[in-house]
């Protein structure tokens, strides 16, 4: 049978399905989604059921599917399929399934990690998230989600929302840092680019928020380990940006790898289902992580992998990654009676629904031929221009070093990230590729005056490697009379399975560092990572210093654009940087403590050996104009519980050159009848400034930044004083307060 004519059948048989049951639909509100569904869910066999509810990968080297895989997609007994992303492949894998040997014929739903871009690469989301700027963040998603789609990806495991504050976690790379506010917003911006107004869209694919959760809370900062906190610190810190992608529309969600408070989260139906389906309503489709399903049998919550797909099913994961359980093991469990048919029906139903809604049963296909148009587009490359400059943090200025003037001095670019294209990407880069990419050394040279001689060394290795290349480094870079260091880690160095121990610059780099500042050279510190590192002796020896993250594919021109004073830097921290390995986990939210820490008394919650204050703290960046923040005003002085006000403040470039500023809002309860945390982001709003210009920027105050979850976990906002500050960092700012009566 064509295609054509099994799709005139499937329309056919909704249309016969409406007519009989279209009184009944009336009266209970049903879709014609809904119908379309019920009517293939009354044709499948527990085992055609069972395949949609199994994810199956390619082989991750070659990109080569096996025999065996096709086999299983010519038989329908697939539904899924991730780590594709060749179109001429999905195509043919599509056209399998659609001209199989299964009498239903169900197409494929094709999955990808699109985290931070597919062809044309954006910065890491931890960088993303550096912009403080969600309408930018959002334009980049849509970019990645037409991307993708046009290589027949209708579905993305993103956006990552975990929040992070243990940075020897290699995944903090993927999310947005440290805050639940500010992690709430990426979240919900990330879902919109992806999905859009319409998911069915031929350019937007579905979403996926990853990994719930609490997954960022991993004991040690070491990658799959366990997780143990409080559900009040699940509340209030760790679900708030998975609720905001729920409040956004996102299609799907990811269960976690972790155990969280020793229930495995893909067993855990507290999470899954009573927080999930009954606090939140979620309509969408839950898929377990990478053979996580399995692995509740390495858990040892579960003696064999049949318990282990039950387990996993009942709590409420739809469809399996990998592990291929559900498919060996749930027709029989059925059969047994152990797992009922309703629960297998309610997953088939998400996963149907989901397929219908990304119109995969309508437009199955994608055009091999048409997919490359649409990447790494002049318009794509500037979005990926603009989001990287927007993203790199000025951290340190002495004495006015940037901007750079683009000549006639010659300039040294030294370091091991210099010239790397590989590394501009970061990691989980798609199919971003490494001869799209430009360097720093390529941004400078093609930024400065033709005359200005560009001189590089790469000085040591990133990782291991010898110090023979130093000496001459700092020759270079005296010979420059200048020079731009480029740092930090490789690409591979985060993400998952990054964990890392040290956080210092791995390999010879700190000697590169010091050899270089030794010559007396101005110079400028450009480090490029997945995570914050500690650079106190670094940022002590160096007059300027730039955070960059991994800038993607237009690294090198977004670099060359701050240094050299086009763009003036207006990046902020979205994680605390640690002076020591020591202080770690960080971050600005802490609590007061019983005994706050006072350096003049040793028996406060201090250290004996270093001081309990950041390198530099989250949402700290400088620019090449200064900023005022100032006149905080207050549409009210008291309101009630479920009340509201706005705070006003106005911001003023006070310097010559025009910048962008991030106006950060903080608060504070005053007393409350659980502990809270000294500040608490509560709004953000970046703003362009021109020398001299003056901008109010407003920000709304209420129920959801002032409650909190009491003794008995009730969200309440409970009557007393609140503080408030604008401020340009987590430290500092002007204050103002206000009671809830």
């Amino acid at each position: 049978m064509t295609l054509a004519k099994r799709r005139l059948v499937w329309d056919l048989g909704g249309l016969l399905l409406l007519a009989v049951l279209s009184p009944q639909m009336a009266r209970a509100g049903e879709s014609v989604l809904d119908a379309r569904v019920d009517a293939m869910l009354g044709r499948m066999t527990t085992e055609e059921k069972v395949a949609q509810l199994t994810q199956i990968s390619g082989d991750l080297e070659s990109g080569q599917v096996t025999p065996a895989l096709q086999e299983m997609i010519r038989a329908g007994r697939v539904g899924s399929i991730l780590n594709n992303k060749d179109p001429r492949q999905i195509h043919a894998l599509q056209h399998l399934a659609l001209e199989g040997t299964s009498h239903l014929r169900l197409p494929l739903l094709f999955g990808y990690d699109v985290i931070h871009g597919f062809r044309t690469v954006f910065p890491i989301p931890l960088g993303e998230a550096a912009t403080f700027d969600p309408a930018l963040v959002e334009r980049a998603a849509a970019v990645a989600a037409r991307e993708a789609r046009a290589a027949g990806i209708a579905w993305t495991f993103a956006p990552m929302v975990d929040i992070a504050r243990d940075p020897r976690w290699g995944r903090i790379a993927e999310g947005a840092g440290e805050d639940p506010f500010l992690g709430s917003v990426m979240a919900a911006a990330r879902v919109r680019g992806f999905q859009g107004a319409d998911i069915s869209a031929p350019d937007r694919v579905a979403a996926c928020a990853k990994h719930y959760v609490a997954y960022g809370a991993a004991e040690a900062g070491r990658d799959y380990n366990s997780v143990d906190i409080s559900e009040r610190t699940l509340r209030t810190v760790y679900l708030p940006p998975f609720k905001a992608a729920v409040d956004a529309g996102v299609a799907t969600l990811m269960s976690a790898f972790n155990d969280l408070s020793g229930i495995p989260c893909t067993a855990n139906r507290f999470i899954l289902t009573d927080i999930l389906r009954g606090e939140w309503a979620f309509p969408g489709m839950v898929v377990s992580d990478w053979q996580a399903v399995g692995e509740l049998v390495n858990h040892r919550v579960a003696a064999t992998p049949a318990d282990a797909a039950r387990e996993a099913l009942l709590a409420g994961v739809d469809m399996d990654m990998v592990s291929e359980h559900y498919a060996r093991y749930l027709p029989a469990l059925v059969a047994a009676g152990r797992v009922p048919m309703a629960r297998i029906d309610e997953a088939v139903r998400r996963v149907l629904a989901l397929k219908l809604k990304l119109g995969i049963f309508d437009r199955p296909y994608a055009d091999p031929a048409a997919a490359p148009a649409t990447w790494l587009t002049p318009e794509n490359r500037a979005l990926a221009r603009e989001e990287a400059r927007r993203s790199l943090v000025l951290l340190k200025n002495e004495g006015a070093l940037l901007p750079l003037a683009k000549g006639p001095q010659p300039i040294a670019v030294i370091g091991p990230l210099a010239d790397s294209r590989v590394d501009m990407l970061g990691s989980w880069s798609a199919d971003g590729r490494a001869e799209d990419a430009v360097t720093v050394l390529e941004g400078i040279r093609q930024a400065v005056s033709p005359g200005t001689r560009v001189l590089h060394a790469e000085g040591c290795a990133i990782e291991g490697g010898s110090t023979e290349g130093l000496a001459a480094a700092a020759t270079l870079a005296r010979e420059a009379g200048r020079a731009v260091l480029v740092v930090g880690e490789a690409g591979s160095m985060s993400g998952e399975a990054g964990s890392r121990a040290y956080l210092d610059l791995p390999g010879h780099q700190r000697a590169l560092v010091e050899a270089v500042h030794a010559t007396g050279v101005p110079t400028v510190l450009v480090v490029m990572s997945g995570r914050p590192l500690t650079l106190t002796r670094e940022a002590a020896a160096v007059p300027a210093l730039v955070e960059a993250w991994f800038p993607g594919v237009e690294a090198g021109h977004a670099v060359a654009d701050v240094l050299f004073g086009d763009v003036s830097p207006g990046g902020k921290l979205p994680v605390t940087f640690p002076r020591t390995i020591g202080q770690v986990p960080i971050h600005y939210d802490a609590k007061s403590t019983g005994r706050p820490a006072d350096l003049n008394d040793r028996f406060t919650s201090r250290y004996l050996d270093e001081s309990n204050d950041p390198l530099f703290p989250f949402g700290f960046g400088l620019s090449y104009t200064t900023f005022a923040i100032h006149d905080l005003r207050l549409s009210a002085t008291s309101i009630a519980p479920d009340g509201s006000l706005t705070v006003s403040v106005d911001a003023t470039n006070t310097g010559r050159v025009a910048g962008d500023e991030v106006v950060q809002l903080y608060l504070q309860d005053v007393a409350s009848s659980v502990t809270r945390p000294v500040r608490e982001l509560a709004g953000f709003q970046r703003v362009s400034l021109a020398p001299g210009e003056t901008r109010t920027v407003s920000f709304g105050v209420g129920p959801r930044s002032l409650g909190l979850w009491n003794r008995d976990l009730h969200f309440v906002v409970e009557p007393g004083e609140f503080k408030v500050w604008a401020a340009q960092s987590s430290v500092g700012g002007i204050e103002g307060s206000f009671r809830v009566e």
